[in-house]
């Protein structure tokens, strides 16, 4: 397991800038556990004033993509360093929405891996298999191709640095999603884990991710091998995300003292 759990929201492509500030500012008067890291991955145009608001607190605040280039003719996208500017330190990389809308390929994912970690942000690496892939028993298959591919141009200088995975299964996501039963989660991010500790020579963190809520996020986070949750629509109200805070808090916390 990871020093600490990391417990997470993206809002996706959702909130207007007061919602952003609303949020953010009820979440900056809040503690959260020390065993716990919290991070928020707000859409681009709200990171500066989002992190602003968060500045002091132990919360993270991260960006939903970039581009391996520093700078150039790349009309639309945003930089690694750019997104270092406007405060955030974490960037979300190779989202499954990202790879079936927008064409993105493990080559890209990988390249922009190297790029967060040479401009000192954290790399949150999304993999997950589809419903067919899971179906035809490739899911182990499709996970060791992902995360092969997402280290693939990292030296061993670049391991020093932290990065994450997320394990999301596709089938598990957005709206209508099932969760992943628990020992299901439990196998893949050993599977997971075991392929990044080979390509890295350390252990990795994998949070997962799929239809996480209140409901079910105390069983999730206490399986072994999950470093945390990743969490979408259930988190988009600060009182949704607190009241997952809370109870992976305590769950952690009963499991690490019993």
């Amino acid at each position: 397991m990871a020093e600490k759990l990391w417990i997470g929201t993206s809002w996706k492509m959702n909130k207007s800038g007061e919602e952003a500030r609303r949020y953010a500012q009820r979440l900056a008067g809040t503690q959260g556990a020390k065993h716990v890291q919290r991070f928020i991955i707000p859409p681009f145009p709200y990171i500066r004033e989002v992190a602003e608001l968060l500045e002091g607190t132990d919360i993270l605040v991260g960006a939903q993509n970039m581009h391996w280039e520093p700078s150039g003719a790349w009309t639309g996208e945003v930089s690694a360093p750019m997104l270092a500017d406007c405060g955030a330190r974490i960037v979300e990389l190779g989202h499954s929405e990202r790879r079936t809308h927008f064409n993105e390929t493990d080559d890209a994912v990988g390249r922009k891996v190297k790029a967060a970690i040479d401009h000192g942000l954290i790399p949150l690496i999304c993999i997950g298999e589809t419903a067919a892939q899971k179906l035809q028993g490739e899911a182990d298959h499709v996970l060791k191709t992902q995360v092969e591919a997402a280290l693939s141009f990292l030296e061993d200088e670049d391991f020093k640095n932290p990065l994450l995975f997320a394990y999301e299964p596709v089938w598990a996501i957005g709206d209508g999603g099932t969760p992943a039963p628990p020992d299901y989660v439990r196998a893949r991010h050993a599977r997971i884990r075991k392929v990044a500790v080979e390509l890295s020579g350390q252990p990795v963190p994998c949070l997962y991710g799929g239809s996480v809520n209140a409901a079910n996020c105390t069983e999730l986070v206490t399986c072994p091998d999950v470093d945390g949750l990743f969490i979408g629509r259930a988190a988009w109200s600060v009182e949704g995300y607190l009241d997952i805070l809370s109870r992976c808090a305590i769950a952690e916390k009963r499991k690490t003292t019993a």
